[in-house]
């Protein structure tokens, strides 16, 4: 496998008894890319993500993340491999602030000196939160206040802060924008783009097709649980990938280059 690969996944397939979510699913991405996944809901996207994140154990298939084969038992395992996920519920404790919140589960502690008990080091997660924010350009006015007293934009920034402050080697963000305003949107694309400046990959799901062509380097389609087209966005147009996700081109061009 090359080393310029990030992510492989191989026949990647899930079934829940009788009904075939993802089916044969091949992907692969490199290093500094960004790459969207489209497609209609129920197109398969998100239970692709569900496989490659460890939230759901995939019926068959192979993943490799940096050549190396992974199985992952839960998202804390994906997690600590370094793929960061955005999903669309966002996953942030409504009580907490932002440094609660960037390192809710792996928090850092002072060394061990009484027994089993640790202290939480305050101090050095909230450096490390700003060393984040700034990493990612989002702009909190006070990182001590509570998510629930922040607005949906401020909310999912936080979120994709968490993906920087960690280091991820693969950032996965689902539908980060569906629920924003025109500026809160502007102000997500934003961090995306820094991402991409900073050489760092991501896979996006998104509908939206003016933030696909103006953020990714190439869009994969999904229809009815299977990858129907594999396009680089300098090739393609919006009329091209519309026509893969109704049905208008079925795809079996590229499933055929694909054997």
């Amino acid at each position: 496998m090359s080393e310029d690969i990030v992510l492989k996944a191989e026949d990647l397939t899930k079934h829940y008894g009788g009904v075939h979510a993802l089916e044969g699913a091949d992907f692969e991405m490199k290093k500094g890319e960004h790459v969207a996944i489209m497609g209609d809901n129920g197109a398969g996207k998100s239970t692709f993500v569900r496989q490659i994140t460890g939230v759901e154990q995939r019926t068959r298939g192979k993943v490799w993340l940096y050549g190396e084969e992974v199985n992952f038992a839960g998202p804390l395992d994906a997690r600590e491999a370094g793929i960061e996920t955005v999903f669309q519920t966002l996953a942030l404790a409504d009580d907490l602030d932002v440094p609660d919140n960037l390192f809710l589960g792996r928090e850092k502690t002072f060394a061990n000196w009484l027994g089993p008990f640790r202290i939480l080091d305050y101090k050095g997660m909230r450096k490390a939160t700003l060393a984040g924010l700034e990493k990612t350009a989002v702009k909190i006015p006070n990182i001590r206040n509570t998510i629930q007293n922040m607005s949906g934009g401020q909310r999912q920034c936080v979120a994709i802060a968490r993906t920087a402050t960690f280091q991820s080697r693969l950032t996965i963000m689902d539908e980060p924008t569906a629920a924003l305003g025109v500026q809160e949107t502007e102000q997500v694309e934003h961090i995306i783009k820094t991402l991409k400046e900073n050489g760092e990959p991501l896979i996006l799901v998104s509908h939206n097709m003016r933030q696909v062509f103006d953020l990714v380097d190439r869009i994969v389609v999904f229809r009815r649980g299977r990858i129907c087209a594999n396009l680089a966005k300098a090739d393609t147009d919006p009329q091209d990938v519309v026509a893969y996700i109704t049905g208008a081109k079925t795809g079996e061009e590229y499933r055929e280059s694909a054997l």
